[in-house]
């Protein structure tokens, strides 16, 4: 790799201001009797079923996206696989009660009361819309996305991807007459986003290898792999004119990590932490049919989707970097109980993570593709609580790796028990306890708090230390430590 991994890198890490979220082990020096835990959101209502007469079974490849006071959520129209598509949006107020407006757009067998705003093929397919935020763009291109097309003949070998620009979400133009990304598949939801980090826009969209290999199932069975879904990462400064893409690669740490199939990746960056990109990919479990036919034939499952099954994860990717984090190689969200939940293409995660309340965050799964049933739930989370550094009632300790801050004090986002502890020692780069900030010194702040506060005998202020190297020293019991970060005038 070009980029330096940032686990091997022994230099202080300066984060300023900058929250922290403790999904990968850039921060990490050492745990003792801690470990780094991933945690499942809890499953809520059901947001929208896709039953009217231009959605049905096959609606798929949604997004949502929170613009000020409004939640848009949109989301391929489908109902069956010789028909065309539509590309389709609900709105919100609160991010949990959707309803479809009528955008009097495109007419549906004579009528124009839907929400349909697209219904151009084959960018219909996979049309995959963002919010930008690039300081200064202009106000008619608020809005972008990319979409499949093709060059020639319509296949996967020839797809391509266009640019389209909007100015409300509703009314999209497409943005030149050349295709902007050619060196994918794309057969896919193919997103893309500003990087404020990076101050580039980013796309990860899908892509192809060849894998002529035997791996091993859970089961023990072997099955041959010939051609493994995987995924690209490009830039661009203008979203017009991109970099030849990468192919972005595994790792736990500083190992290389399993490859496993992911349909879509769904990477954006985190809205409170944007350093951080959040990837909610569906893996795709192919040739692992989990019902029977006969199970299928009795909820509607269409003949195509009974040869796999898939399951939501959690990875991270930081800007720059060619490769995906996966310390937590575990199922993020389940399938769920029922044989409706079980079918090919089933739990693929809406692209996008949105605050839905004061300490709530929410994700969305589709759910029941390919049947009568389709539809999306919301689930929800706490702010930053992806995962955690956790301890047990033993206790537990995480040093991190010397870093260099700004900032007056230091946010906790924790939680305790009402029998556990949280306490934090300063130490200097030489690994000595600085006095003032010694663990003796610390005082324990059991609780739980989005916006808690480090304490010692002399006050939260750690100021007189921004600047210079420090190291950190988290002693906990029975605790969760999700983020952190310094806060407060430099």
């Amino acid at each position: 790799m070009s980029t330096a991994d940032p686990a091997r890198d022994r230099s202080p890490v300066t984060i300023g201001t900058r929250r922290e979220l403790f999904v990968d082990s850039l921060l990490i020096e050492a745990l003792k009797g801690a470990t780094l835990q991933m945690h499942a959101p809890q499953p809520r209502e059901v947001v929208l079923q896709h039953n009217t007469p231009w959605e049905g079974p096959f609606s798929l490849y949604h997004t949502v996206i929170r613009d000020g006071d409004r939640y848009l959520l949109y989301y391929r129209g489908w109902r069956l696989p010789e028909e065309p598509a539509v590309y389709c949006m609900a709105e919100s107020g609160d991010g949990i009660h959707f309803e479809r407006p009528e955008l009097d757009r495109h007419a549906w067998q004579g009528s124009k009361r839907n929400n349909i705003f697209f219904a151009e093929e084959p960018f219909t397919h996979t049309f995959a819309p963002f919010l930008d935020d690039r300081p200064g763009v202009a106000r008619e291109h608020r809005f972008k996305a990319l979409a499949r097309d093709f060059h020639g003949e319509r296949t996967t070998r020839n797809s391509v991807l266009n640019a389209f620009v909007s100015a409300d979400g509703i009314d999209w133009q497409r943005w030149g007459n050349e295709p902007v990304l050619t060196d994918g598949a794309f057969d896919s939801q193919n997103v893309s986003f500003w990087s404020q980090a990076e101050g580039k826009y980013v796309a990860y969209y899908r892509t192809f290898i060849d894998k002529d290999a035997f791996a091993s199932g859970t089961t023990g069975a072997t099955t041959r792999v010939r051609r493994i879904r995987s995924i690209m990462r490009a830039t661009s400064d203008d979203f017009r004119t991109w970099e030849p893409g990468v192919l972005m690669d595994y790792r736990t740490g500083e190992r290389p990590a399993p490859v496993e199939e992911f349909y879509i990746n769904q990477t954006r960056p985190y809205f409170r932490a944007p350093h951080i990109y959040v990837a909610l990919p569906a893996r795709f479990m192919d040739r692992r049919p989990a019902i029977s036919a006969e199970e299928a034939a009795a909820i509607g499952v269409h003949a195509t989707q009974l040869a796999a099954c898939s399951d939501a994860c959690f990875m991270t990717a930081r800007p720059g970097n060619n490769w995906y984090d996966r310390t937590f190689m575990e199922a993020f969200v389940r399938p769920r109980i029922g044989a409706s939940h079980w079918s090919a293409r089933c739990n693929y995660p809406v692209d996008g993570v949105v605050q839905t309340g004061p300490d709530e965050m929410s994700i969305y799964i589709a759910e029941h593709y390919a049947q009568p049933g389709n539809q999306v739930r919301r689930y929800s989370m706490r702010l930053d609580g992806f995962s955690s550094v956790h301890t047990t009632h033993g206790g537990g300790e995480l040093l991190s790796k010397p870093l260099v801050f700004s900032g007056q004090e230091l946010e906790l986002n924790f939680a305790t028990s009402a029998a556990g502890s949280m306490r934090v020692e300063i130490r200097d780069a030489a690994g000595k306890s600085i006095p003032g900030y010694s663990l003796r010194e610390a005082i324990d702040v059991p609780g739980n708090s989005i916006t808690g506060r480090a304490r010692w005998k002399n006050g939260t202020t750690v100021g007189s230390l921004a600047g210079r190297p420090v190291q950190l020293r988290f002693v906990m019991r029975d605790a969760d430590l999700y983020s952190m970060r310094f806060v407060g005038a430099e």
